[in-house]
């Protein structure tokens, strides 16, 4: 008898748990948007390279054309539907729009998780390419536009959105460091 290619299994997504058969090899960008209705993410390469399809794995971003869907059973995902808290914007959001980090959109769901994903990192020390002092008793580097540029650097924008998507990621840092 030949293996079976699929597998029932439960992705917690937005806080809530989803259960569906997939074909093994479905990634979890088609599991949300095609099974899921979960539109927000979207697909753009389809070979991880522009970050359209970034969503966030337990708090750490990924791109969800590469990632399996049922190697994400059991962890907390997070995608562009579940950063808002209902009616009122996450401050990641609030400051896209207010400094116009998008044109088109098209990108902006996986800017926006990647943003997050971002300023929890930096948050938490994790130094970038551009880091100048990775010694640990260095601190936290200031999150500079060319740190955010060098984190950043994995969602593409074909509109050329940058300068303000840099602006809106700075903004919601500052606003996020301040709440704490």
């Amino acid at each position: 008898m030949a293996p079976s290619t699929s597998s029932a299994l439960t992705l917690h997504i937005n806080g809530e748990k989803h259960t569906l058969t997939v074909d093994h090899r479905t990634t979890l960008l088609d599991a949300l948007r095609e099974r899921l209705d979960l539109t927000g993410t979207k697909k753009g390469c389809d070979q991880g390279q522009c970050g359209a399809c970034t969503v966030l794995i337990d708090g750490r971003r990924a791109v969800s054309c590469l990632q399996l869907a049922v190697a994400a059973e059991g962890r907390e995902i997070t995608t562009i539907e579940g950063v808002a808290d209902g009616d009122r914007l996450h401050p990641v959001q609030q400051a896209f729009l207010d400094l116009d980090g998008l044109q088109c959109g098209y990108c902006t769901p996986g800017q926006i998780c990647s943003a997050l994903g971002v300023i929890e990192e930096h948050a938490a020390g994790w130094p970038s390419a551009a880091t100048t002092d990775v010694r640990p008793e260095a601190g936290v580097p200031e999150l500079t536009a060319e740190e955010i540029r060098e984190r950043m650097s994995g969602n593409l924008c074909r509109c050329g959105a940058y300068v303000s998507i840099v602006q809106a990621v700075a903004e919601a840092a500052r606003a996020e460091k301040e709440s704490v």
